[in-house]
C-alpha cells in the first residue's frame, strides 16, 4: 500500500511516529493508500527548514519570486488533469468540478505572479521641511496553513502562493483525508525552482495542528475548516502570539423572489445544492421561497434533482460523486431521516441510493426538504452535503430576517429581476459574499474570499487585497536630510512644520 510522506526541505520525507490514516477511495469504499501522520518532532524539522530558507527567501527580489511562481503556473496548467485526477481519487467528486478547482486555485497563482505591483509602497515628500515619510509592507517570517479535505488543492493554493511572492516561507497542514493533490503542488513548486524549504508540507492530524498553533517561530495561521475547529485555531493560535485567520462553517441562505425567473432559479439551486455532493462551504443548503412562488419552485426543483447522474468521479456522465467517508454519509443521511418526525416535508429522498457495481461506495442521493421548521436540526446544523432546505416566508422583510438570524454568514444570494430589491439585499443581508443571481458568489482572485459571524475568525479574508495584507506587515520610514543650519535643542513633541 503506497504510503503519502511529508514534504520537508525540498524532498519527501517519511514520517517515523509510527501513526497512519487511511486514504480511501469514496467511489469504492476501498482503501487505497496510507498517511503518515507527523510527530511533533517532524512538525519541528519542517518548521526549521522554513526559517533556514526565509534568510534568503525574505530577502530575494520580487523578480526572482515572480520568475519561480510564474513558471509555476505554467507546469500547473500542463498538469492540470494529473492534479484533477488525484482529487477525484481521494475526493471523489467528478473530474470536470476538481479541474475546476485547480482552475480557481490557479487564480491566486497569478494574482501572485503580479505580486510587485500590490507591494508598491507610498511616498510622501515634505511633510515637514525636509522631511519625508514613506510606508512599505514586509513579509512575517515562517507562516502556516491548515487546509480542508473538500478542496485539497484550491484551498492550499488560496494561501501558500501569495504568502511565498510576499516572501514569506509556508509550513501546509492538508487534510489527511486526501492529502496527494497538495503533495504534488509542492513537488511541482520545487520543479519550478522554489528553493528547497520555502515550502513544507506535513501530513497528520491534530498532534500537528497543535504544534503548528504552539510554535514560537510560526508568525501567523491560515485556516479553513468547520465553525467549532476556526473557533479552536483562533483561540490558541492567538494564545500563543500569532496572527490568524480562521474561515468557518456556513449556512448559505438563496432568497426567491416571486418577480424570478424560476426556471432558471431552480437550475442554480441544484447546481449550487448538490455540485461536489453539497461538500462546499459555499452550498447553497437554504432556499427561502417568498410569497405564492414556494409550490411551484420546489416541484421544478424536484424534477431536476430526480433526474440527476450520480456515479464515479472517474465516469464522465457523472454529474455528482460521492461524499468523503462512510461515516459522514451516514451523518448526512440521519438529517434526511429525521426531517418529518422535526415537521419538515420531505419531497426528495436520497437515503437508499445506491450505484450499480459500487455497493460499497459512499454515495447519497440528492435530498429535497420542503417547509422546514427553523428549529429543525436540518435548518440549524451545517450539514456538508446534498441536502437542501425549502423555507418558506411571506414577505421579503421576514425573509431579511430570518437570513440575518442565522448564525452564520459566509455566502447569500438573491434571485429577483427587480433591481431595487437586490440592491437593497444587498446592502441589509449579514454576510460576507453576496450574489445577485448568482449562487455560489466565490470572488474573483483579486478580490477577497471571507464571510462575517461564525463564518470567520480574525479581521481579515483570504487572498485579493486582505490576503496580501495578512501576510505581510506595514512599516512606516520616516527620513530628514538635515541642512548644515538644523540643529538646537528641542524637547517639545515633534510637529509638522
Amino acid at each position: 500500500m503506497k504510503t503519502i510522506t511529508h514534504w520537508i526541505d525540498g524532498k519527501p520525507v517519511e514520517s517515523t511516529s509510527g501513526r497512519f490514516g487511511a486514504v480511501y477511495d469514496p467511489a469504492t469504499g476501498a482503501q487505497e493508500k496510507q498517511v503518515g501522520f507527523a510527530s511533533v518532532d517532524e512538525v519541528d524539522a519542517a518548521v526549521a527548514s522554513a526559517k533556514a530558507a526565509y534568510g534568503s527567501w525574505g530577502a530575494a527580489s520580487l523578480a526572482k519570486r515572480t520568475a519561480v511562481l510564474f513558471r509555476y503556473r505554467e507546469l500547473l496548467d500542463a498538469h492540470r488533469d494529473e492534479i484533477a485526477a488525484l482529487i477525484t481519487a481521494e475526493h471523489g467528486k467528478v473530474h470536470s468540478d476538481a479541474l475546476g478547482e485547480v482552475a480557481r486555485g490557479m487564480e491566486i497563482v497569478e494574482l501572485a505572479c503580479g505580486i510587485s505591483v500590490q507591494l508598491k509602497g507610498e511616498l510622501s515628500t515634505e511633510v515637514a521641511t525636509r522631511v519625508d515619510v514613506s510606508s512599505i509592507r514586509q513579509p512575517l517570517g515562517v507562516v502556516a496553513g491548515i487546509t480542508p479535505f473538500n478542496f485539497p488543492a484550491m484551498v492550499p493554493m488560496w494561501m501558500f502562493p501569495l504568502a511565498i511572492a510576499c516572501g514569506n516561507t509556508f509550513v501546509l497542514k492538508p487534510s489527511e483525508k486526501d492529502p496527494s493533490a497538495s503533495f504534488r503542488l509542492a513537488e511541482l513548486a520545487s520543479e519550478a525552482g522554489l528553493p528547497d524549504g520555502v515550502l513544507n508540507i506535513v501530513q497528520g492530524d491534530k498532534v500537528a495542528v497543535d504544534r503548528i498553533l504552539e510554535h514560537p517561530d510560526i508568525e501567523a495561521v491560515s485556516f479553513v475548516g468547520s465553525t467549532p475547529i476556526a473557533k479552536y485555531i483562533q483561540l490558541k493560535a492567538v494564545e500563543h502570539g500569532k496572527r490568524v485567520q480562521a474561515l468557518g462553517g456556513a449556512k448559505n441562505h438563496m432568497l426567491v423572489l416571486p418577480d424570478a425567473d424560476l426556471d432558471y432559479a431552480a437550475d442554480q439551486a441544484i447546481n449550487a445544492a448538490y455540485g461536489s455532493a453539497g461538500e462546499r462551504c459555499m452550498a447553497v443548503s437554504v432556499v427561502v421561497a417568498v410569497g405564492d412562488t414556494g409550490d411551484e419552485l420546489v416541484g421544478r426543483i424536484a424534477e431536476r434533482a430526480k433526474g440527476l447522474r450520480i456515479g464515479p468521479g472517474t465516469d464522465p456522465n457523472s454529474e455528482m460523486g460521492p461524499l468523503i467517508t462512510r461515516e459522514h454519509r451516514d451523518k448526512v443521511a440521519s438529517y434526511v431521516a429525521g426531517a418529518a418526525a422535526q415537521g419538515a416535508e420531505v419531497v426528495v429522498d436520497g437515503t437508499g441510493y445506491t450505484v450499480a457495481g459500487h455497493e460499497d461506495g459512499f454515495f447519497l442521493g440528492v435530498s429535497l426538504l420542503d417547509k422546514v421548521p427553523v428549529t429543525a436540526d436540518a435548518y440549524r446544523d451545517e450539514i456538508f452535503g446534498p441536502v437542501l432546505c425549502v423555507v418558506r416566508t411571506e414577505t421579503y422583510d421576514e425573509a431579511i430576517s430570518l437570513i440575518n438570524g442565522s448564525r452564520w454568514g459566509n455566502g447569500t444570494a438573491i434571485f429577483t429581476r427587480d433591481g431595487g430589491a437586490a440592491r437593497r439585499f444587498q446592502l441589509e443581508v449579514k454576510a460576507g459574499m453576496v450574489g445577485v443571481n448568482v449562487p455560489i458568489p466565490v470572488p474573483v482572485g483579486y478580490h477577497s474570499f471571507g464571510g462575517w459571524k461564525d463564518s470567520l475568525f480574525g479581521d481579515l479574508h483570504i487572498y485579493g487585497n486582505d490576503g496580501i495584507a495578512f501576510y505581510t506587515q506595514g512599516k512606516v520610514i520616516t527620513t530628514r536630510w538635515p541642512d548644515p543650519s538644523d540643529g538646537g535643542i528641542n524637547l517639545g513633541f515633534p510637529s509638522h512644520s
